[in-house]
């Protein structure tokens, strides 16, 4: 479903601007976006198209999503990919 070129495309979605974004998102398409279903590839696909604000907001743990299928994609995200501070 997600040839070469769709693929490339939501990479570049992934580079936000938002270092604490950009650290969950790419990440996650390398390690995990081929283990999703095709609805939740198009689920993550609609995620990129929010607002930077609202996404580290979610992702943060500031504010809830009101959406369920994007709430559950922000958990998603969250589960896979492991960040380490050093």
């Amino acid at each position: 479903m997600f040839e070469a070129k769709r693929l490339a495309r939501l990479k570049w979605a992934c580079r936000r601007g938002m270092l604490e974004l950009d650290v969950l998102f790419l990440p996650f398409v390398e390690q995990a976006f081929d283990d999703l279903s095709d609805a939740q590839k198009l689920t993550f696909e609609r995620l990129l198209t929010c607002d930077d604000p609202d996404l580290f907001a979610w992702f943060m743990g500031h504010q809830q999503c009101h959406d369920p299928e994007l709430s559950q994609m922000v958990e998603t995200v969250l589960s896979r990919v492991k960040i380490s501070v050093e």
